[in-house]
Parts: C-alpha cells; sequence; structure tokens
C-alpha cells in the first residue's frame, strides 16, 4: 500500500487527508473514515487479554472535517471476558465522532463454529470491474473509489442506479500512515457504505446521510476482500434506513445499521 488516509501526528492527533474525503461536501470526510480510524484505536485500548471487537456502534455527532483530529480512548468496563471501551474524536476541540464498542474474549477452540453461511457468487476476482466515481464533483479524490475499491457483483450493475446491490471491497491505501488495516478497521470502512450501494435515490437530488453506524461481528473477518449485502428503506418522513450483510471469502461474518437523514440538495 502506499498512501493513506491519515497521517500520525503523535499524541493520538491525526491529520487527514483529500482520500478521507465524502460524497456530500468537498470540506468534510467519508464517514467510513474516521469509523475506520476509531476503530484501530480501540484495538488498541484496553486490557492485555485476547479480546475481539463484537459490536461497534458511532454516533457522527457532526460533519467530519478536513482537518487535524484528536482521538481519545477510555476503558469503560474492565474485564477478562467483556469490555467496553469508549473512543472520540475532536477536531479544534470539539467532539464531532463518539464511539463505544464491545470487546469478547477470544478464545480459539471453545466453540464449535456454525450457522455462518457461504460467501454470495460471484466473487470479487469474478465481479465487474470497481466503480468509477467522478472526482470532479466535489474538486478531488473520495474515500470511495480512490482509497476503496468498490465492485458491484449483484441486484445492479451502476452506481447509479438505485436499489438493492452486493458490493466486495477493498482498501487500496493504509488507513493510518506505516499500519496495515485490520481486519475490523477493513469491516468498519466497508459497513458505511452500506447506504452508498443500496442507494434508492437520486444522488443529484437527495442527500441521504447516515448519522451514525454499527457493526456487529460474529467473527473476525479473513482477508482483503470484504462483501457487502445491502439494502436502504427510505420514509415518507426524511428519514430511513440501511442494513448490510457483511461477508469475506469464508462467508458470512457480521451485520450492519445505518440510521438515515433524507433532504433535498442542490449540486
Amino acid at each position: 500500500m502506499g498512501e493513506a488516509v491519515y497521517t500520525p501526528l503523535g499524541d493520538g492527533r491525526f491529520e487527514p487527508g483529500e482520500l478521507s474525503r465524502g460524497p456530500w461536501s468537498p470540506d468534510h470526510q467519508h464517514g467510513g473514515a474516521p469509523a475506520a480510524l476509531l476503530a484501530g484505536a480501540i484495538e488498541a485500548t484496553g486490557e492485555p487479554s485476547p479480546m475481539r471487537v463484537a459490536r461497534l456502534t458511532l454516533n457522527l455527532l457532526r460533519p467530519v472535517p478536513i482537518a487535524p483530529l484528536q482521538v481519545a480512548t477510555e476503558v469503560v468496563r474492565p474485564g477478562r471476558r467483556v469490555q467496553v471501551v469508549a473512543a472520540s474524536l475532536s477536531c479544534d476541540g470539539e467532539e464531532v465522532v463518539r464511539a463505544q464498542a464491545l470487546k469478547i474474549r477470544s478464545a480459539p477452540g471453545e466453540s464449535e463454529r456454525q450457522g455462518f453461511d457461504p460467501p454470495p457468487e460471484p466473487g470479487p476476482q469474478e465481479a465487474p470491474e470497481p466503480v468509477e466515481f467522478d472526482a470532479g464533483l466535489l474538486g478531488g479524490p473520495m474515500f470511495g473509489g480512490a482509497a476503496m475499491e468498490i465492485r458491484l457483483s449483484a441486484g445492479k450493475e451502476r452506481w447509479e442506479t438505485p436499489g438493492p446491490s452486493m458490493a466486495w471491497t477493498r482498501l487500496l491505501v493504509e488507513i493510518v500512515a506505516g499500519e496495515e488495516p485490520s481486519p475490523l478497521q477493513r469491516a468498519v470502512a466497508t459497513a458505511d457504505f452500506a447506504n452508498g450501494t443500496s442507494s434508492v435515490l437520486d444522488w443529484k437530488e437527495h442527500a441521504f446521510i447516515n448519522p451514525d453506524l454499527t457493526v456487529v461481528l460474529g467473527r473476525e473477518p479473513r482477508g482483503e476482500w470484504i462483501g457487502l449485502d445491502a439494502v436502504s428503506s427510505i420514509s415518507d418522513d426524511g428519514s430511513g434506513m440501511a442494513t448490510g450483510t457483511l461477508f469475506d471469502a469464508d462467508g458470512r461474518f457480521g451485520v450492519s445499521a445505518q440510521a438515515l437523514y433524507v433532504s433535498g440538495i442542490e449540486r
């Protein structure tokens, strides 16, 4: 991997680059970028016993600017079997993202694996060419396309076509410079695309922004490719939801959910 979404500045501070940009504003980040950043910080926080994140919930309190950020973490509930870790992301002293994760002890061999469906076909290698995003729409590269490769494999053939879809994704760059993305970071970054891959509204006429993201992982994902089978539902009151099932090459490993704020926009 070459470029990175964030450059570490020390003491929990990070400098986001253009690759963090989202689809709604040239000055704001895609939710998958700070979600992956906080996921990594949460993984590094807590008791030394073998643990993995089983559930991660993020509240995007306000648009995350493409500006220097401060990460802070706290162990809310210590424990050898179950832990709760909180994290926050701030810009100029103002909190922009708040997250909480549930960690469960990892004990290989403790239980027999069952109930995980096989991955859908076609797989990432057989899927069509990656989605090409219009970099000129917001004046530069975006997290989707430049940092994250997305291949629509079922449900629809074009990004702009409304409706549910199955997509395979992989990170093309590091989240933090000098660090290999963790399986959790790959999964969380993918999960935040559910409202995009399954959009039912015209991108040029509506914004359908997720103020939150929840990801539940039944096991740790494997490999660089993460699959997302997503569907969006829009109410008549300016809200909605996007839900997804997460896969890797071995099959289903998690689910995701986003609440959606819907409004008309002018490009």
